[in-house]
């Protein structure tokens, strides 16, 4: 009996899995993200003002995620899901009607609290579903092949896309909102883990939460990784997707495209790029067993910031690198949630988790007003030299101070 009893957890379990790779497919950001920042240029923004909105967007991350991952671990990881994708659906119809800075900047703030509520409860419950399997050591595995799932169905999304932004680029934004909104349909078909409803939610105040955040953040085996994923890494790898389109549109324009080709010409771009990252994260787990996450971090960060300082002297080696940042991006993403999530417990999980994305998001508020500011007096190629020296260097200074990935 007992047999059978654990034969249908697993059974249940993987049927969870499976809803989630279905609703890591319905994220559709490949629909607006070939044409996103064409659309804020073409609104009459400049280099500047769209920095100050991804700056928005990450001040509202540094407010709002340990409170939602709070909701998280009070009310449960997928209503918080739910939450943020409803939210989320709602502003990009919004940006899609959009046609002031003012109104893209109250925008921000709502996408941001969309992506709050998704961040630290996604990975959460994830964790947590394995858990319930006893198979939490497969978390990169899982998580590598649900991106794998959205990037695949992001490679037609970001054709359609571009096709669609060559006609209007509102239209991209619309499709998305509805492709967004038939994620929260399927979050209502998913329950919570059982390793979730079995914790004492009830006497997690506050105040206990974030005592659980500062003990967590003060541990020897996370203080320096912290410091060379979350603030340096993740907010120097942030400013290629930024820059991305600017670039790219340069870089084709210089070869010889005709500037009216570029939108749809970047929906292929994006939809082999999708591909490219589908690959990397479908392999995430073989990626960890063949080099190891210790290596894979270590090695990394140089490696990115050669190429982006490479790419302001030879302009044309922009487009391999941008075809493999989604998918390295992935990749290291997943290995960074399964090196916290092993080392923090379940009472309180979605906030700590939150609170990592709190920090990364604060940490690249000054490289995108400084980007910014570059780009508009110089060049984006400029501002993404200057980002790959700083994580050269910084990620070398790092290394010395202490190792920022262990074994243990």
């Amino acid at each position: 009996m007992g047999r059978l009893s654990g034969s249908l957890w697993k059974e249940s379990a993987r049927g969870s899995i499976l809803k989630y790779y279905l609703y890591k497919s319905t994220k559709a950001v490949e629909f607006y993200r070939p044409i996103m920042y064409l659309f804020f240029l073409a609104q009459g923004l400049n280099f500047t003002q769209i920095a100050i909105l991804e700056a928005i967007y990450n001040l509202t991350t540094l407010v709002g995620e340990i409170p939602t991952g709070y909701i998280g671990d009070r009310v449960g990881r997928r209503n918080s899901l739910l939450i943020g994708t409803v939210l989320i659906a709602v502003t990009l119809l919004g940006i899609g009607l959009s046609e002031s800075f003012f109104t893209l900047a109250v925008l921000y703030v709502c996408w941001s609290a969309g992506y709050n509520f998704r961040s630290g409860n996604e990975g959460a419950w994830l964790y947590d579903t394995l858990t319930d399997d006893l198979s939490e050591d497969e978390f990169a595995h899982v998580r590598g092949r649900g991106e794998s799932a959205a990037l695949a169905v992001g490679a037609g999304a970001a054709i359609v896309g571009g096709y669609l932004g060559s006609i209007d680029l509102s239209y991209p934004w619309f499709v998305a909102a509805a492709v967004t909104g038939f994620g929260a349909v399927v979050l209502l078909t998913l329950d919570e883990p059982e390793t979730y409803k079995k914790t004492d939610t009830d006497e997690l105040s506050f105040r206990r939460t974030v005592g659980i955040v500062k003990e967590v953040l003060s541990k020897r085996n996370l203080r320096a990784f912290i410091l060379y994923y979350y603030v340096l890494y993740a907010a120097v790898t942030y400013l290629v997707f930024v820059f991305l389109q600017p670039i790219f549109q340069t870089v084709v324009v210089d070869l010889g495209v005709s500037p009216e080709q570029v939108e749809s010409l970047l929906g292929w771009f994006y939809a082999a790029y999708s591909l490219v990252g589908a690959v990397l994260s479908y392999y995430t787990g073989a990626i960890k067993d063949f080099i190891g996450i210790q290596t894979w971090f270590i090695i990394l960060p140089f490696i990115v910031g050669a190429a982006l300082v490479g790419m302001y002297f030879v302009p044309i080696l922009a487009l391999p690198t941008f075809l493999v940042a989604r998918g390295l991006s992935d990749v290291t993403r997943s290995f960074a949630g399964q090196y916290v999530n092993n080392r923090i417990e379940t009472l309180g999980r979605a906030t700590v988790l939150s609170a990592m994305a709190m920090i990364s998001g604060l940490a690249v508020i000054p490289f995108q007003l400084g980007s910014g500011v570059l780009s508009d007096y110089v060049s984006p190629l400029f501002a993404l030299a200057v980002g790959g020296v700083v994580l050269i260097v910084g990620s070398g200074v790092i290394l010395l101070w202490e190792p920022p990935v262990t074994e243990q």
